[in-house]
């Protein structure tokens, strides 16, 4: 594995400032993903929708964790930025922690993927998620660092921390972290037990300093290599996100771990792979292109896919997930802006609105999905702040749980 290293440097894509326009570009979608954030979320549950027209409306009133992790961090980018006053958004975030802590239906602290937004009952009969979970804490701690002098916030990001059971959740074989928990059925069959979005959901785990489980947890899943054109990289399934969510919060530019692995360098490969793939399926779909790319788990015309690429999904039929480009701003400046830019420029408001991006849209059929996703504009906002100034990275990465989860399996600096 660690002949990979130099491939990964090598195959980085170069960074560079962005311009006036780019950034003022970046700024507005931002923005509009922040939107989503303030107006779909329950003022006294504080939690977010899982999903929303664009248009504004509500679509079922269901929440999800995994969104309102990301709606705690949108607060701390909103605020630095002047979208919102800091008074409201330490309020908001209180509310949100609060009601989490002490009214969310939990099971040793995991909590439900989906609840209804008003009450936090549990709903569509979801499992208590282990990477909805961890999500929710990325935006939880991020929140207690960001507001780290309103000792509420940072009183009740600890205890909802501290109080997940991470080594229930390794019962059974093999002795890795399950997918989640049913009350009805027990835990899901289903491990992480290969490279995917878990990274984040380890680190938390192992960096506990209540319930920790072993650091040798890290090294029990599969790095299996996924190779596309001239590109090669560590991937478990297609979707593009399994390369992002992590890296939202935690920082893993530069290091690399004891598998030889520089997980930054590596997502920016998965993405470049990708915008290749799309490159050369221009031959059976037109409208791809350099700058018409991407897909990731999203709303389809057949409805919600968890489709990818490379390799090939037999699903692909022309639609374009805007969050795939937008989640790797991170990554592929240069190749996501010019994707983004372009969708916006020849689609307009047929897929550009009040949220930003519409879910996804099929330029070959003219399709545009009804509705925005709180995790697909999550990510687009997070991975948009990391690129602007690291932002987020800058505040999670400064609890001490994660740095010494981190140098407990073994991450390095890496020498370019």
């Amino acid at each position: 594995m660690r002949a990979l290293l130099p491939l990964l440097l090598a195959c980085a894509a170069s960074a560079a400032p962005l311009s006036k326009a780019d950034d003022a570009f970046v700024d507005d979608l931002s923005k509009r993903a922040f939107r989503f954030f303030v107006e779909q979320t329950d003022p006294k549950t504080g939690l977010t929708a899982d999903r929303a027209g664009t248009d504004g409306k509500q679509a079922a009133g269901v929440a999800s964790v995994a969104s309102t992790g990301f709606g705690l961090s949108a607060l701390c980018a909103g605020a630095e930025r002047g979208w919102i006053a800091p008074a409201k958004a330490r309020e908001r975030a209180r509310v949100t922690l609060g009601f989490l802590l002490r009214s969310a239906p939990h099971e040793r602290g995991f909590f439900f993927h989906f609840l209804d937004m008003k009450t936090g009952a549990r709903a569509w009969g979801s499992e208590a998620s282990t990477i909805d979970t961890a999500l929710l804490l990325g935006g939880v701690l991020t929140a207690r660092q960001c507001f780290r002098d309103d000792p509420e916030v940072v009183s009740l990001a600890t205890k909802l921390y501290e109080r997940v059971d991470f080594p229930w959740m390794m019962k059974g074989e093999p002795p890795l972290l399950s997918m989640g928990w049913k009350p009805e059925t027990g835990f899901i069959p289903a491990r992480w037990d290969t490279y995917s979005e878990h990274m984040l959901l380890d680190l938390l785990a192992i960096g506990s300093p209540t319930h920790p489980i072993p650091a040798k947890t890290w090294d029990a899943w599969r790095r299996d290599l996924v190779s596309y054109s001239s590109f090669s990289y560590v991937a478990g399934d297609k979707p593009l996100f399994i390369h992002q969510y992590s890296h939202a919060f935690v920082d893993f530019r530069g290091k690399h771990d004891g598998h030889g692995l520089d997980y930054f360098r590596n997502s920016v490969v998965a993405t470049l792979a990708q915008r290749r793939f799309f490159i050369d399926l221009a031959s059976e779909f037109p409208t791809y292109s350099k700058d018409v790319w991407g897909l990731t788990a999203s709303d389809g015309p057949r409805g919600y896919t968890a489709w990818g690429a490379p390799p090939r999904d037999p699903a692909i039929d022309g639609t374009v997930v805007p969050c795939a480009a937008g989640g790797s701003l991170m990554f592929t400046p240069r190749e996501s802006l010019s994707a983004l830019r372009e969708m916006k420029s020849r689609w307009g408001a047929k897929v550009y609105g009040r949220y930003g991006f519409a879910d996804a849209f099929n330029p070959a059929t003219g399709w545009t999905g009804p509705d925005a996703i709180g995790i697909d504009q999550g990510i687009i906002l997070l991975s948009a702040e990391n690129l602007r100034g690291g932002r987020v990275w800058g505040w999670f990465m400064k609890n001490p749980e994660i740095v010494r989860a981190m140098k407990a399996v073994g991450f390095q600096e890496t020498k370019p």
